[in-house]
């Protein structure tokens, strides 16, 4: 499966869409030809506790589409399609004036124990990480982030998802800038509180002595809590 990302920034860190721009955003976003599943991501209202507060609040918006394959993506990213709109803020006037970039990737999904909400769920949370690169040997890199990582973050408290992506080629005809970030990483819980939770308990040392084990890479990473609304054609 191929995940398609797009972030809208404000070098401020200042700027907010309003409801009515998410729901703006979503209808847009439900018309896109041969999408299975499209995510949209709106940073938190109030902060919480968690590891990596330092790398600020994150996006003022951002999208994953999940497309079957490669070449449906590459569809959906020519000059007229929506996706192209929104990247030129057309129809969602609060994302008019952002820095936009766009990513295609390949997904990697990871069991957990329960991936199901609780019903009732309200308000489900996206830990979106990335890794902009890059490393003396990407290959050697994967395969210990891989084989040891995914290990650890599956055993976080009611951890609902585990996914990892990989950088691909892929062409398109977007406005938009692109983005080539060797790999980003999703956690998906239940809420920002069970985010925290999850993210303050003692998984996070394991990943940190795992961290610490990784082959040379250079850029760091960067983690940001997201509010995540799901929409499905």
């Amino acid at each position: 499966m191929i995940s398609f990302f797009m972030t809208f920034s404000d070098p401020s860190g200042e700027r907010r869409i309003s409801s009515d721009d998410l729901a703006a955003a979503a209808a847009m976003i439900l018309t896109v030809p041969r999408m299975s599943e499209g995510l949209l991501f709106t940073p938190l209202q109030h902060p919480i506790e968690h590891p990596y507060k330092a790398d600020g609040a994150g996006p003022t918006f951002a999208l994953q589409l999940r497309f079957p394959d490669l070449f449906a993506c590459e569809a959906a990213l020519d000059r007229g399609g929506v996706i192209a709109d929104l990247a030129a803020g057309g129809g969602v006037p609060g994302l008019k004036g952002l820095d936009v970039t766009h990513q295609a990737m390949v997904t990697r999904s990871f069991t957990v124990d329960v991936a199901e909400h609780p019903e009732g769920t309200t308000s489900p949370c996206s830990y979106l990480v990335h890794y902009p690169g890059p490393a003396e040997d990407l290959n050697a890199w994967h395969l210990h982030y891989l084989e040891h990582h995914p290990r650890i973050m599956r055993t976080f408290p009611n951890v609902r998802q585990v996914e990892i992506y990989s950088g691909i080629d892929w062409v398109d005809r977007l406005p938009s800038r692109r983005e080539a970030h060797m790999q980003r990483n999703k956690l998906v819980f239940d809420s920002p509180e069970a985010l925290s939770y999850a993210l303050t308990s003692d998984v996070i040392k394991r990943m940190r002595a795992d961290f610490v084990q990784f082959p040379p890479f250079k850029g760091g990473n960067k983690h940001f809590p997201m509010l995540t609304r799901t929409v499905r054609p």
